[in-house]
C-alpha cells in the first residue's frame, strides 16, 4: 500500500501574512504614527518582512489606506441601505442609523478611528471625504424630515442637529475600549437614549 503524501499547508500569501492581518497591522500604524508619517520601511520592519513582500499584496500605501477607510464607509453606507426596510417615520430611521453606525463603529473601531482622521492630502482621503459628506447629508436629511413630521424639536436646526449627533457617536473614538467595556449593542442603546431623549418633542 502506498503512503499518501503529507499534505501541504494552506499558502497564505508571503511569509505568514495575508491581506487581512497586513491590513490590521498598517491600520494600526497609521492610526499611531499618521498616515504621513508611517513609511513602507517602517511597515516591513513591523511586519518583519521585506517590502517586497508587502508589494506582493498591495501595489502601494496608498491602496493600503483605500482599503482600510473603505472598510469603515462600507458598514456604515451598508446601515443606510437598510433604511428603506425600516418600519415608522423618520425619526425611527434616524435612529436606526445612529445605533447602527454605533455598532459599525465598535466592529471596526481602528478603521473607523483612521477614517475620521483623513484631512484630505492625497485623493483616497478626498474620496473618502466626499462619501463622508454624503452620509453626512443623509442624516441631515433624515433630521429636517423628522422636525417636518413633527417628532423632533422644531426649535432646533437640521444640520446642526445632525453634526451634533454624530459628532457624539465620532467622539466614542477617543475613549471607547472594547476589551471589559460596553458591547456595541449596549453602546448603541445608550448613545440612542441620550440623543433621542433630548431631540424629541416632549408630550405635553
Amino acid at each position: 500500500m502506498t503512503t499518501a503524501p503529507p499534505a501541504r499547508p494552506t499558502r497564505r500569501g508571503r511569509p505568514g501574512y495575508d491581506l487581512e492581518s497586513l491590513l490590521a497591522v498598517a491600520v494600526k500604524l497609521f492610526n499611531e504614527r499618521g498616515y504621513d508619517g508611517t513609511s513602507m520601511e517602517d511597515l516591513s520592519r513591523k511586519l518583519g518582512i521585506t517590502k517586497s513582500a508587502i508589494y506582493h499584496h498591495v501595489p502601494s500605501k496608498q491602496e493600503l489606506l483605500r482599503l482600510a477607510v473603505n472598510r469603515a464607509l462600507d458598514g456604515l453606507f451598508e446601515i443606510v441601505a437598510e433604511l428603506d426596510s425600516v418600519d415608522g417615520r423618520a425619526v425611527d430611521r434616524l435612529e436606526y442609523l445612529v445605533r447602527g453606525s454605533v455598532r459599525v463603529l465598535v466592529d471596526r473601531l481602528p478603521f473607523v478611528t483612521l477614517l475620521l482622521r483623513v484631512r484630505g492630502n492625497t485623493k483616497v482621503e478626498r474620496d473618502a471625504l466626499a462619501r463622508r459628506r454624503e452620509f453626512d447629508h443623509i442624516v441631515s436629511e433624515l433630521v429636517t424630515k423628522a422636525v417636518d413630521e413633527g417628532d423632533l424639536r422644531p426649535d432646533i436646526d437640521p444640520p446642526t442637529a445632525a453634526r451634533l449627533l454624530f459628532g457624539m457617536v465620532n467622539s466614542l473614538i477617543e475613549w471607547y475600549r472594547p476589551r471589559g467595556g460596553q458591547s456595541g449593542d449596549e453602546l448603541a442603546e445608550t448613545v440612542a437614549a441620550v440623543a433621542f431623549d433630548g431631540l424629541r418633542v416632549r408630550s405635553a
